[in-house]
C-alpha cells in the first residue's frame, strides 16, 4: 500500500514538478509597494501587466478612503456568522439591490468568493436528473463545480455554436430519459484568450431548445458594455441570460462575488447554496467598500474610457509590430509565440531583469508543448510610457527568441538565487 504523502512529495503535480527551481520567481513571486502599473520585484521597479485591476479601483484614492472609513467603523469581523443565522445586514441587502439593478436583473445574492461561489451555485442549481452543457474552455471553477454534479454533462468546442447545438441535442435526449432540465454554462470574457463568449448566438438557440443559461462574466463586469454592466450588455442579449455571475476581484479591485437573476431562483439559492449557508458573511468592510465602488462605476465613465484607451494602444502597437494576439476582442491581451519551456523561462528572465517588464506567462502543461503565451492585463492606471517601454521590450526579446538566443538546456534555477 502506498503512502499518500510520499506520492505527493515525489510527484509534485503537473506544475509543482518545477517548484524547486521556480518558487519565488516564476511561481509565487512577491510584488511589493503601492498597487499600480509600477511595483517592485526583488528590489527593482517593474512595469506590471499581471494585475486584474482593470479600472484602477484597487488603489484609487476614493476607494482607499471609503475602505479606511469602513475599517474604522466596523473592523474586519462585523458581522459575525453566516448570513442565514446572524450575518445579515441592511448594507448587504443594499449592495445586492444595487448590483441587481446595475445588471438589470430582479435580484442578486452576494458570495464570499468567486471560485467557491460559482461552484456552490452550480451544485445548488442542478440535481442528478439534470444535464449540464458547457464550453470546453470554461474556467477551472466551473469545471470543478461540474465535477460535483452527479448527473450527465456534455462539453462543446470553444465558441463553436454548431457543436454547442449538437451537445444541446444530446442533452435534450438525455433529459427526456431522466426527466431533468438543462443548464448551459459559458463565459462572457475568456480570461486566457480574451475572446468573448458567443452569448447572442447561444441565446438564439433557446428558440429551438429548452434550457437555461448561466454565464461567468468575471472579466466582463465593469469593463464591457456601454455602461460596464457586462458582456451580455455589450452583445445586447441581457434578457436571454438567465443567471449572471461575476466576481469583485477584476474591475472592482476588491474580493467577493455575486450572482443575479430571477427573484424566485435567487430566493432558492439563498437557502440552498452551501458555501454561503455554512460560511461567515462577507465582512462589512468589503460590503461598504463595494457600495462606493459601484457608485464610482456608475458615475465615472472616464475610468472605463481610460482602460480602453490603454488597451487599444497596447494591442494596436503589438499587432503593428507583427505579434499574434489571437482572437481577443476584450482587454485581455494574450501574445502567442513559439518555443519550449526553458526558452520561455529564459525570455521571462530577460524581460524582468533587463527590461523591467513583469507579466504572466503560460507554458506546458497548461497549453500544448512548443507554445508560449504572454498574458498582459491593461488597466486604467497604465501610462503611455508604460506602453512604449513594453512594446520596445517585446520587440527586442521576440527577435532574440527567433534567433535562438534563449536556447537553454533546462529551466534556470531561480529559487536558489533569491
Amino acid at each position: 500500500m502506498a503512502d499518500i504523502f510520499e506520492k505527493l512529495v515525489k510527484d509534485g503535480g503537473p506544475i509543482g514538478q518545477h517548484m524547486k527551481r521556480a518558487h519565488g520567481y516564476f511561481a509565487f513571486p512577491k510584488l511589493e509597494g503601492e498597487l499600480g502599473s509600477r511595483m517592485f520585484f526583488r528590489g527593482k521597479e517593474r512595469i506590471v501587466w499581471s494585475l486584474n485591476n482593470y479600472l484602477g479601483l484597487a488603489n484609487h484614492p476614493e476607494t482607499r478612503k471609503a475602505d479606511t472609513i469602513a475599517a474604522e467603523k466596523w473592523g474586519m469581523g462585523y458581522p459575525m456568522g453566516a448570513r442565514m443565522m446572524s450575518g445579515n445586514s441592511i448594507y448587504h441587502e443594499e449592495l445586492e439591490k444595487v448590483l441587481s439593478g446595475f445588471v438589470q436583473r430582479e435580484d442578486a445574492m452576494l458570495l464570499n468568493f468567486g471560485y467557491q461561489g460559482i461552484m456552490s451555485c452550480i451544485d445548488a442549481l442542478v440535481n442528478r436528473r439534470d444535464i449540464i452543457v458547457y464550453d470546453a474552455e470554461c474556467h477551472a471553477c466551473i469545471v470543478d463545480g461540474i465535477r460535483m454534479h452527479l448527473g450527465y454533462s456534455y462539453t462543446f468546442k470553444h465558441n463553436d455554436i454548431e457543436d454547442c447545438e449538437k451537445q444541446l441535442q444530446r442533452a435534450v435526449k438525455m433529459a427526456e430519459k431522466t426527466g431533468g432540465g438543462i443548464l448551459l454554462i459559458t463565459e462572457g470574457v475568456y480570461g486566457m484568450s480574451g475572446d468573448q463568449g458567443k452569448l447572442k448566438e447561444i441565446v438564439a438557440l433557446k428558440e429551438k431548445y429548452e434550457f437555461r443559461i448561466l454565464i461567468d462574466d468575471a472579466h466582463g463586469f465593469g469593463a464591457m458594455g456601454p455602461t460596464g454592466a457586462g458582456t451580455d450588455e455589450e452583445q445586447g442579449c441581457q434578457a436571454g441570460i438567465d443567471l449572471y455571475f461575476s466576481t469583485f476581484v477584476k474591475s472592482m479591485g476588491s474580493i467577493g462575488a455575486f450572482i443575479a437573476g430571477p427573484k424566485d431562483v435567487l430566493s432558492y439559492l439563498r437557502y440552498n447554496t452551501r458555501s454561503q449557508i455554512f460560511a461567515k458573511s462577507l465582512p462589512m468592510l468589503i460590503v461598504e467598500g463595494m457600495l462606493k465602488r459601484m457608485e464610482m462605476l456608475k458615475t465615472m465613465p472616464e475610468l472605463r474610457e481610460k482602460l480602453w484607451k490603454v488597451t487599444n494602444a497596447l494591442q494596436n502597437g503589438l499587432r503593428e509590430r507583427g505579434f499574434d494576439l489571437g482572437k481577443t476582442n476584450t482587454m485581455v491581451t494574450p501574445v502567442y509565440m513559439k518555443g519550449d519551456v526553458p526558452e520561455a523561462t529564459a525570455m521571462v528572465l530577460d524581460l524582468r531583469e533587463n527590461y523591467n517588464i513583469f507579466c504572466s506567462i503560460v507554458v506546458y502543461p497548461v497549453i500544448p508543448k512548443g507554445q508560449i503565451i504572454y498574458r498582459l492585463i491593461p488597466t486604467a492606471v497604465h501610462t503611455e510610457e508604460d506602453i512604449n517601454l513594453t512594446l520596445k521590450a517585446f520587440t527586442e526579446t521576440k527577435a532574440k527568441l527567433d534567433a535562438g538566443a534563449y536556447k537553454v538546456a533546462e529551466i534556470p534555477d531561480m529559487a536558489e538565487a533569491m
